[in-house]
């Protein structure tokens, strides 16, 4: 009995399986798809092929497909970064900054060393070296007139005071009080200008 039901329900499973549709089975029709560029006319489809066409700009008309553009294939590597993979092959030991042999760590003691002066000759420290030593150049430059001008001001003082000495001694102006304490007035309407 338990056989009767198995074959009956292999019976019913191979019958109710879907079946391919009758219309599949002939061959259709045939498609071919072509891309065209900028301005070019498409293909005419016959009666037994059919003719998709995709449009593209006159542009791309000669550049590598889009889908090719990009691959992460090692053979696509560039040659530059295989070099820079063989330079490092075999440095360890002495000197190294590798954890692989003796006196590795010695190396990165001087690799730091040797960023710290590259960053010190490249950094922000010297564009305000350069700024300070233009500004003291330009001070320096200023100093000279300065000083010239405030000893054409002392010379010319002291000459005003050498003539007022003079005149006191040949008895034509008043001389002044001996008295330190009191305060020496100077009229600036006496004090002539430098010729």
């Amino acid at each position: 009995m338990t056989r009767l039901l198995a074959l009956a329900a292999a019976t019913a499973a191979v019958a109710l399986a879907p079946a391919p549709a009758v219309a599949q089975d002939a061959a259709g029709d045939r498609v071919n798809t072509v891309i065209v560029y900028g301005d070019d006319e498409c293909p005419q489809s016959t009666s037994d092929e059919i003719v998709v066409c995709a449009r593209m700009e006159e542009s791309e008309r000669f550049r590598i497909p889009e889908a090719l553009r990009q691959s992460s294939d090692p053979e696509n590597e560039p040659w530059a970064s295989k070099v820079r993979a063989y330079e490092t092959v075999g440095q360890f030991g002495a000197l190294s900054c590798s954890p692989v042999g003796s006196g590795g760590e010695l190396g990165c003691t001087a690799k730091m060393i040797e960023a710290a002066y590259q960053e010190r000759a490249t950094g922000s420290d010297v564009r305000a070296g350069e700024l300070i030593a233009a500004a003291r150049e330009e001070r320096l430059s200023t100093l000279d007139a300065e000083a010239a001008a405030t000893q054409a001001r002392v010379e010319e003082l002291e000459r005003q005071y050498m003539e007022r000495v003079e005149a006191e001694e040949a008895g034509e102006v008043a001389p002044r009080n001996a008295d330190p304490s009191v305060p020496v007035v100077v009229d600036p309407s006496d004090i002539r200008p430098a010729p």
